[in-house]
């Protein structure tokens, strides 16, 4: 039995190859996949400039954002049957450090990554470990479920470790799926939310899925828009999600003393000013990466008791057959969130 899977041989090609169907080993389930949301951290292995070792002959299926319906389970599998509807976790990891066993496999020594180091969700089936599977509400559709996993997901365990209340004015920086997330999690927490971003159809959106205030950096002074609206306190908490030195120093800048900041876009380097963003307003920065695994049913149970409208972050979808467009439209910036649906 054969099915299609994406490849990249790299410099902006896209391959759809007939492969054959794998089988699951011991520990392993088979998800035949129903939604594979693309991601900005793809375009590494589009581009072939990844810097995941397995990623660099372009024989690796990508797509890290997947969910879908178990229809095989290897031997040894005793939480999960067929016909079971999950999305899968990214990082895989040895399962015995005390990274595993808390939950936070992205932190293993050996930690792999599902969509680069091996076979991802842009094919008609994955085979994964069966123990990366987080199951789905019933009532949450498979492309939520997709988009639940990295950008929800991320951004929910960024706001609970930041405390994040109704009590908050919070400012989110960039507003890709990441920041849009971020605003409809900030409303289900109760906070007040002012985003920021230099791209007006994007603070359309912002506006759509809650804030309460939208700020284009391009036409204003981002500082002394969010003076204004805090009444000369500052914001309470920032999160940027843009990974821009701008917008990184605009988010210790905005916060009161005591305020609370979160770097989650990425960045290899910024300049800051310690005395004065930091340590003269005693504030709290953390950078925050991905989830541990057992969040997973607390995040999708927030997702649905909140009524989060996280579809609204998806502009396009597309069949697998259209993936060379669909990498072309999101690598142009074309589309904001795109997935794949079967």
């Amino acid at each position: 039995m054969s099915m299609k899977a994406v490849f990249f041989p790299g410099d902006k090609k896209v391959e759809i190859r007939e492969v054959d169907i794998p089988t699951p080993g011991q520990g392993e389930v088979l998800v035949q996949l129903k939604a594979s949301a693309i991601c900005r951290s793809d375009m590494s292995l589009y581009h072939g400039t990844s810097v995941f070792e397995g990623t660099k002959t372009g024989c690796t299926v990508p797509g890290h954002e997947p969910a879908g319906v178990i229809t095989e389970v290897g031997a040894g599998v005793g939480k999960f049957k067929t016909g079971d509807r999950v999305a899968v976790y990214l990082a895989v990891g040895c399962g015995e450090c005390a990274h595993c066993k808390s939950g936070y496999k992205m932190f293993c020594k050996e930690f792999k990554c599902i969509g680069f180091d091996s076979h991802g969700g842009d094919a008609d089936y994955m085979v994964v470990p069966a123990e990366n599977c987080m199951r789905l509400p019933d009532s949450m559709s498979f492309v939520t479920a997709a988009v639940s996993t990295d950008a929800v997901g991320t951004l929910y365990h960024a706001q609970k470790r930041m405390n994040i209340s109704g009590r908050d004015i919070l400012v989110i920086f960039g507003m890709g799926p990441m920041g849009g997330a971020g605003v409809m999690i900030a409303k289900g927490l109760g906070a007040t939310v002012i985003a920021v971003d230099m791209l007006d159809e994007r603070l359309e959106l912002a506006k759509e899925v809650g804030a309460d205030y939208t700020i284009n950096g391009k036409n204003v002074n981002v500082q002394e828009e969010i003076n204004r609206i805090t009444k000369g306190l500052g914001a309470d908490a920032a999160i940027d999600c843009s990974g821009s030195p701008y917008a990184e120093n605009d988010a210790l800048d905005c916060v009161r003393a005591h305020g609370r900041v979160a770097f989650i876009g990425e960045s290899k380097e910024t300049t800051i000013k310690p005395s004065q963003q930091l340590i003269r307003k005693q504030i709290t920065v953390m950078g925050s990466w991905y989830f541990p695994i057992q969040e997973f049913d607390e995040i999708a149970e927030f997702i649905v008791r909140k009524n989060l409208p996280v579809e609204k972050l998806v502009t396009h979808t597309f069949k697998l057959e259209e993936a060379e467009e669909a990498f072309r439209m999101f690598d142009d910036r074309e589309t904001e969130k795109a997935v794949f649906v079967w």
